[in-house]
């Protein structure tokens, strides 16, 4: 039976998109691993969203928290609000009560990716205080660490992510991720993917 990946993610402009989709390409690259992308629901009306300029959604479908259940690992994505994830992300979370009653998910693998708008903006606080939400379902934190070798070193150029995760810098909302960061965001996918293949004991 393969093993199921969920990448799981809120992206208002697309930036945690971006990433999700390879972190999506390089989870499906290990043998027996079935990676799929879902979206969190949206919180706000249609024409807040008009106001703040976001794009519409993608086809991408929306995940209920029940659905949590029938994955066997996960990889959390969210934009950074004032250093921590979204409310729309929080909001989710939030209603997988249940789940966190019956203990459902724990001892299931995690990670988590991100984006901010600048440098100072999250990058490290983002994941860490989001780390809370996975500790009271009782699923096992995956950082990446350092497995990304050189890259994580990169001085040069604006790099986002850290040990924590993959990430990128939004800015003012016109920068994409760079390859530096979409590699980094397929190591991830593929880094989580084997290491939840091994705790389910699939061969």
């Amino acid at each position: 039976m393969a093993t199921k990946i969920y990448i799981v993610y809120y992206s208002m402009y697309g930036h945690v998109e971006k990433l999700a989709e390879e972190i999506k390409k390089g989870a499906a690259s290990v043998e027996g691993v079935e990676a799929k992308l879902w979206q969190v629901p949206e919180t706000l009306s249609e024409e807040v969203l008009a106001k703040m300029s976001a794009p519409p959604k993608s086809d991408v479908p929306i995940i209920t928290p029940q659905e949590l259940a029938e994955a066997d690992g996960f990889i959390f994505g969210f934009p950074t609000r004032f250093g921590m994830m979204s409310a729309q992300f929080k909001a989710f979370l939030d209603a997988t009560g249940g789940l966190w009653r019956t203990q459902q998910l724990a001892g299931r693998p995690a990670g988590i990716f991100y984006s901010t708008g600048s440098q100072g903006g999250g990058q490290e606080t983002t994941p860490l205080t989001a780390i809370t939400q996975l500790v009271h379902h009782g699923m096992i934190f995956v950082p990446i660490g350092y497995t990304f070798g050189a890259g994580m070193f990169e001085m040069e150029n604006v790099k986002g992510g850290s040990p924590y995760g993959a990430g990128t810098f939004a800015g003012d909302g016109s920068r994409l991720p760079s390859e530096l960061e979409l590699q980094q965001a397929h190591h991830q996918g593929k880094y989580i993917a084997a290491i939840t293949k091994k705790l389910k004991g699939a061969p």
